[in-house]
């Protein structure tokens, strides 16, 4: 899909940004250990989408904050991203060859360095926040709270394990958007939040209906996925396509049907922005971000 001048134009802004951001904090390629650190780089400053930290950007916009307070947020979001990807592409979770058009960091390099990748990229995420001196110390714990959650077993972590389960396993509706609430919209809701954290003085009404606005489109985001690995090709997004069917795990269009599982992103489309009802101009970039999200072809 053609982008919207305005997210075109946020995407580009904020890509910029957090890819600043990241330069400056990952480890140079010139101190030891140099195929680690090359590693990591590789990983983390790939030709993403950088999905995450533009939700951090717009969510302090829709807070009334600005861009250079959430900078550290949107790259600490960014690596914990990055990390799960490596580790999920690695041949005991989903086996993937491909990520970002590319070759995966197990195949670039070896399993033993994606792993270490993994890790590295994941501790890096807590330490870019924990270091930056200009988020008050009450909003760093907030911060480091959600982060945290997201990424461990009461999120991503905790989602990947149910993932591995369910192989061969038929879930119902319940128990699909349970284990993706956990594994992808943890993350994302994470993100929302740092975003609108980077204005301690927000109302705590507003917050929740962001709060809610990421849960929508969270699970927007994986029923998209569901239906893009099935309806694009490898080169479109930039990965193997079909694996979830060859792995024969439960997705949405295999519990609702391909025109059930569009109406179910619709649906959480249209719940996301009814969550943005009262907030004004500042959070159209979420509001185009939840459309984009839903119609993208990658």
């Amino acid at each position: 899909m053609t982008l919207e001048p305005a997210l075109a134009e946020l995407f580009s802004i904020t890509k910029k940004r957090v890819e600043n951001t990241l330069e400056g904090i990952l480890p140079a390629v010139a101190s030891e250990p140099s195929r680690l650190h090359t590693a990591m780089r590789y990983a983390a400053l790939g030709d993403g989408k950088r999905v995450r930290p533009l939700l951090v950007y717009a969510a302090s916009q829709a807070a009334y904050s600005d861009y250079a307070s959430s900078d550290s947020a949107a790259a600490a979001v960014e690596l914990i991203h990055a990390y799960s990807l490596v580790h999920d592409d690695l041949p005991a979770m989903d086996d993937d060859d491909l990520r970002r058009g590319r070759a995966t960091v197990h195949k670039a390099f070896d399993e033993g360095t994606a792993v270490l990748v993994g890790d590295a990229l994941q501790t890096l995420a807590f330490d870019v926040l924990i270091n930056d001196e200009h988020i008050a110390d009450c909003t760093k714990l907030e911060m480091l709270k959600w982060l945290s959650r997201a990424s461990g077993v009461a999120g991503m972590v905790g989602g990947q394990a149910l993932d591995i389960q369910s192989v061969d396993v038929e879930l119902d509706l319940e128990h699909l958007e349970h284990m993706h609430n956990l594994k992808t919209g943890a993350l994302i809701e994470a993100s929302v939040a740092l975003g609108a954290l980077s204005n301690p003085k927000l109302d705590s009404d507003d917050f929740d209906k962001l709060i809610t606005y990421a849960k929508c489109i969270g699970l927007a985001f994986q029923v998209k996925d569901d239906l893009l690995d099935i309806e694009a090709s490898s080169e479109t997004l930039g990965k193997t396509q079909g694996k979830d069917a060859a792995a024969n795990k439960p997705t949405y269009p295999a519990l609702l049907g391909l025109e059930g599982a569009r109406n179910k992103a619709n649906v959480l489309l249209e719940q996301a922005l009814e969550a943005l009802e009262n907030f004004g101009d500042s959070a159209d970039p979420l509001r185009d971000l939840a459309k984009y999200i839903v119609q993208r072809d990658h």
